[in-house]
């Protein structure tokens, strides 16, 4: 079983729990405004990799990774377009009692019946899903991602009626992402939630402009700069205190 792939961070320290071993899988249906991996959202290519490639590579980090409580995370692109490989690669985790994580947006859920059949194989074998909520606002997701998000909190309300535990993150760009009552209605929604153990304010940032440039494509964020500390806790507050 190979899987399609952008790139792989030994010593990821962000995306979960403890020393992370993250795998970028390459395709996406999103077109975030914000995206740092725009490199990523062409599906079927990238390098072609095993699971056996894949499993041999994680052994020779696995003591620091099991010292510090960490695991492997699988990060995009997105990574539920490619379930049949995250199935096979994560059963073979689970035999080394490997700590498993998923980075989705969500963005490719859909109610087919054999997505709906390999998202519950896949499932068995997850122990955490770091899932981006971009808006709340159904229009202002579109226009910030390109598609609505109906799907996408569908697939939270699915999470979460299977018991499977979730950190939320939410990329907080100023005048596109922090309105308050927008935050607000974020905030009510993720605490109608029983599976959320986290939640992660991650504040926009420009580190991806240069791979936008790289492929041709003007940045839309440009003239947009980071928020401060104070607005990230700000938001914070909204998205976990049950006001």
């Amino acid at each position: 079983m190979n899987g399609n792939i952008h790139s792989i961070e030994t010593f990821g320290t962000v995306d979960g729990p403890g020393i992370r071993y993250v795998i970028f899988t390459q395709g996406c249906l999103l077109r975030c405004q914000f995206c740092h991996n725009a490199d990523t959202w062409e599906i079927g290519t990238g390098k072609q990799m095993s699971v056996s490639e894949i499993m041999t590579d994680i052994s020779s980090y696995l003591p620091f990774i099991e010292a510090s409580g960490g695991g492997i995370t699988v990060s995009g692109g997105e990574p539920l377009l490619q379930i049949p490989f995250l199935i096979e690669l994560f059963k073979e985790c689970k035999k080394l009692g490997i700590h498993t994580a998923i980075d989705s947006s969500g963005g490719c859920y859909s109610n087919a019946p054999l997505f709906q059949a390999q998202l519950k194989e896949l499932l068995l074998y997850t122990d955490l899903v770091l899932l981006d909520l971009k808006h709340i606002d159904k229009e202002k997701h579109k226009k910030l991602t390109g598609l609505t998000n109906e799907h996408i909190l569908t697939f939270a309300r699915y999470l979460s009626d299977h018991e499977v535990p979730v950190w939320i993150r939410h990329v907080l760009v100023p005048t596109i992402s922090d309105d308050e009552q927008d935050l607000r209605k974020l905030g009510e929604f993720i605490r109608s939630l029983t599976n959320v153990e986290k939640v992660e304010v991650l504040p926009y940032h420009k580190l991806g402009v240069y791979k936008w440039e790289a492929l041709g494509l003007e940045y839309p964020l440009k003239d947009i700069d980071p928020p401060s500390d104070e607005k990230a806790e700000w938001a914070l507050q909204l998205l976990s205190n049950d006001e």
